[in-house]
This record gives structure tokens, sequence and C-alpha cells, in this order.
């Protein structure tokens, strides 16, 4: 998956911690009241064609008891600085603004990385400007990242493995991050789904990860809570099949919005999560081994994982599997 679609999918899934986030100054006056909605996709496709870009977030702040105009918030996230187009983001803005019919616009450009990028866009004549624009920029690369180890914001949370911070302290990242995730997120597929954006961003090595899961038990033994929470679920069904349908329901919605690589690659790492949070850091060739499995037998291993003693037990052939 893209960076650009992990933090749409982050905006998304938590609006209002994102603007709180990026745009701190302008989440003041928004109240618990208002409404945080994002711009239908296919609306803006069908007004705005091939102007449109599927990866801008567009969210919009209404006020239901009409006291305040509607505010209008464009996140865009440039992995690579040198491709952001500053006269691209004015110009969507400008149709955005059009489209909704406002001209309260905060554009807001999450940089992922270092590098050199335009900050203003001023058009005019020798005798005076004529158009100004500004957007507000959030430079994740020289965010401290201690500076937020105990935010109780989970966008800023999870964001911590994409700050700025000198390598001994990438475990303690990790781990605030991931204590984030347990603390300020009760729904345990959405632990899911962000546990892995976490691994993404941070890219432990097997041995951080096994000097992790010492220096920092608890967080490690709540991540396995995780798999015990959908063996419950098949196990409320009777039978193995009940199992596998529970671990398909609880993991659904991270496959299905988080893994546009297909239902084989989705379901490969979460077997892969789960081998490594009961067992330890897999090895090479049970990593070959798992991404080579087709999707019914990988949800079998998956299954066999919440009740095995070793690897070796889920691997094991079974009824020709």
């Amino acid at each position: 998956m893209s960076h650009d679609q992990n933090f749409k999918n982050l905006i998304l899934d938590y609006p209002r911690e994102a603007i709180q986030f990026a745009a701190a100054a302008e989440a003041a006056a928004i109240d618990q009241g208002a409404r945080i909605l994002p711009i239908r996709q296919e609306q803006l496709k069908e007004r705005l064609g091939a102007r449109f870009r599927e990866l801008d977030t567009p969210l919009l702040v209404e006020w239901p008891d009409g006291r305040r105009e509607a505010l209008l918030f464009v996140f865009e996230e440039e992995t690579k600085p040198r491709r952001f187009s500053i006269h691209r983001l004015a110009h969507y803005c400008l149709d955005l603004a059009e489209l909704i019919g406002t001209e309260r616009v905060v554009p807001v450009v999450i940089f992922l990385h270092s590098g050199a990028y335009p900050t203003q866009l001023i058009l005019g004549g020798d005798h005076q400007h004529y158009l100004e624009f500004r957007y507000l920029t959030c430079p994740l690369f020289s965010t401290p990242a201690r500076q937020h180890f105990d935010s109780p914001n989970l966008v800023a949370r999870l964001n911590l493995p994409n700050m700025a911070y000198v390598p001994e302290d990438k475990l303690d990242v990790y781990a605030q991050a991931v204590r984030g995730l347990l603390e300020l997120e009760p729904d345990p597929e959405r632990q899911i789904k962000y546990l892995d954006f976490i691994d993404i961003y941070t890219h432990l090595t097997e041995n951080e990860r096994v000097i992790y899961q010492q220096r920092y038990a608890p967080e490690a033994d709540a991540m396995s809570g995780f798999a015990e929470r959908f063996m419950q679920i098949g196990e409320k069904k009777g039978h193995q099949e009940g199992l596998q349908e529970g671990l398909r329901e609880g993991l659904q919605e991270g496959l299905q919005e988080g893994h546009q690589e297909g239902l084989q690659e989705g379901e490969a790492k979460i077997l892969l999560h789960l081998l490594t949070l009961k067992f330890g850091p897999p090895s090479e060739a049970v990593r070959a081994r798992v991404q080579a499995a087709d999707p019914d037998t990988l949800l079998a291993w998956s299954a066999r994982v919440l009740t095995a003693s070793g690897p070796d037990e889920v691997f094991a052939e079974r009824d020709g599997r």
C-alpha cells in the first residue's frame, strides 16, 4: 500500500485528531458539537473530472445549529517534497471552494521526508500582487518525537516513527506508539490495522523486535491479546469453521481497507503478526512459506496459531494440507 493511502485511511478514520495534530490553531474553534465529514469521492470525480486526485483528503466541518459557516480542510501527504506542486494544490483548493460554496478553506500538507518545497505562491505584475496562496505545513521529519511521547492525540502517537529521533530512541518510539494505540483506540480491529501502520514506518529488524519484546513485555503481552480476542469470537461459533469465520470477521475491515495488495498478501501479513506475537520473529524459511501459501491455507494456519504450542504445530500437515 502507498504512503498516500496509509495517510488517507488515517485521516478518514481519525479526522478530528488529524485536524488537531496538523492544524492546531484552526482546530481550537472546532467544538464537540461540530460534525466532520469527508467529501464523497464520487461527488468530486463527477464535478472535478481529471483534476480530482483520489488520494487527497478533503474534510468538511459543519455546525448543525448554523452558527458558523462550514470550514473545509484539504489534507495532502507528500512522501518526496520535490514532487509537491503548490500550483496544483492552489488549483484544487479553488475548485473545492467553488464546489462547496465557501471561502473558508484550510490547506494542510504532511511532509514525510525532508527536502525543499515552496511555502507560498504569489501571482502578480509590476504594480501589485493579485493572488497569494499559502498552506499549513506538517513536517513530520523535523517534528521531535519525544515531545509527543505522552500525547493524548492518537494521530500524533501513531506517527511517532515518522518524527525526528536519535537511533538509540527507536525502540522507545515504537513502544510509545504501540502504547498510544492500546490506550487511545479501544477497537481491537483498528488496533490490528494500525499496529501494521506502526510496523511499516518503524522498520524494526528481527533483533530489534526481540529486544522490544523483552524490554516492553506488557505491551507485547497486550498485542498477544489481539489474537486471543479473535480466538474467543471463533470459539463461540463452536467448531473450527466457526473459529475461521470469527478470524475472518475480525480481520475483514483491515483486509478490505488496509491491504490493497489483495486477500492473500493481507492474510499473510496478519499471520506473520500472530506468529511474531506468540512465538517471536519467524525465520526466513517460515516467512517464505507463509508468503507462498493460498488464502484458505493462511486462514487455517492463523486459526492454529491461537492454540499451538510451537510453530511446527501451526504448519503440521492435516487433511492433506
